[in-house]
């Protein structure tokens, strides 16, 4: 059978979204990051540059040489899967899946002319079937939107900054191109997660898996609604010291926290905009030339908007105070903040946001995490 044809539908009967559009599931957060990312001063001739010199080629052979490619007798299950993922989401060419062995749980979608999509063996171990299924229609995800490109830039920038860190001012203009990357990158998980979605359509496969990553192969100890309680806590609770200590926390991340992720797709597949698809109602890919990018601007402004006015975040209502003309903000800040004098929050400062970037450094031996580990 060749390797992009489509000759076999899914295990159970699922929908199918003909000629769907990535517009149709990106979340406005990711397009409106990446005009973003495209209008910062350099990236343009990075990207161009990059992108005639990365070793494709090379990354491709060493997977190739040194993980196991799946196929219909290699992991024939995460083959059926993938196809599975391609046939739903109407991607005509199955990519390339290779199954790396790395006790950490992790996926990604990389390369610059095709996507290719890695797991590893921690994660394979890790979940269910259907759980599974949802990474993979994760990874899918990525190679509709064509984040794949965008994905190994980000690598090959993250491992490059390492190696001229002790220049200056060489260091300070990549750095400035991964934090945007970064920061593009984590929005595009949300929209990858509701591929994935749409691909398993099975919230709680999706939120198992999402719980899985997060906690360890101990469902029997976990719950749902716990672990969505602890999102509701995380996002409303604190002062504005907490609020900034989330922004230092994240930065250096590739990936949104899990329980966030767990909480978005959640709101999105309760949303009329997730039923209109399910229902047969969505962009096609044969109308994307006629997509207005001022159009789809706005729609992400909007939504950032809305976002910061129902977020219950202490910064983000600060933010809608202050966008609305709300009396006495002075005297918020410094309620808000209240206790950096006294050195309340002088332990709890450097012990979260160290001990967050620590943990999601890249390692060396490897590419960046990416997928589900980080992704599902």
């Amino acid at each position: 059978m060749p390797e992009d044809s489509h000759e076999n539908v899914p295990s159970r009967q699922r929908r199918r979204f003909e000629g769907i559009s990535s517009r149709a599931y990106e979340h406005p957060a990711d397009r409106s990051a990446l005009v973003a990312l495209r209008k910062l001063s350099g990236f343009d001739t990075v990207f161009k540059a990059l992108s005639g010199l990365l070793p494709e080629r090379s990354l491709r052979l060493l997977f190739l040489s040194d993980s196991v490619r799946v196929s219909d007798v290699q992991f024939a299950h995460l083959n059926v899967m993938l196809r599975d993922a391609c046939y739903i989401l109407d991607l005509e060419k199955v990519p390339q899946m290779y199954v790396k062995q790395d006790p950490q749980p992790n996926a990604m979608c990389i390369g610059l002319d095709e996507p290719i999509i890695v797991v590893t063996t921690g994660l394979v171990e890790l979940l269910d079937e259907e759980e599974m299924r949802a990474v993979v229609g994760h990874e899918v995800g990525h190679a509709l939107s064509g984040h794949a490109v965008y994905r190994t830039i980000l690598l090959f920038l993250t491992g490059l900054a390492l190696k001229v860190a002790w220049i200056p001012l060489g260091n300070l203009a990549i750095m400035a191109i991964v934090t945007a990357l970064r920061e593009w990158f984590r929005k595009s998980e949300l929209s990858a997660d509701r591929a994935g979605l749409l691909v398993g359509q099975d919230l709680r496969a999706s939120m198992r898996g999402l719980m899985k990553i997060a906690g360890g192969n101990h469902l029997h100890e976990m719950n749902v609604d716990a672990f969505l309680a602890q999102a509701e806590e995380y996002e409303a609770g604190g002062d504005l010291r907490d609020s900034v200590l989330k922004i230092l926390n994240v930065m250096p991340r590739s990936h949104p926290f899990t329980t966030v992720r767990a909480a978005e797709l959640k709101k999105w597949a309760e949303s009329r905009d997730h039923q209109r698809i399910m229902d047969g109602h969505y962009p096609r890919r044969d109308q994307d030339g006629d997509a207005s990018v001022t159009d789809s601007f706005r729609q992400s402004a909007a939504s950032y908007a809305t976002d910061v006015k129902n977020s219950k975040d202490p910064l983000m209502k600060l933010v809608s105070d202050i966008a609305g003309g709300a009396g006495d903000l002075g005297g918020r800040v410094r309620r808000g903040f209240g206790g950096f004098a006294s050195g309340g929050g002088n332990g709890s400062g450097g012990g979260a946001g160290g001990g967050t970037a620590t943990k999601d450094q890249p390692r060396t031996d490897r590419p960046d995490d990416e997928g589900p580990g980080t992704g599902a």
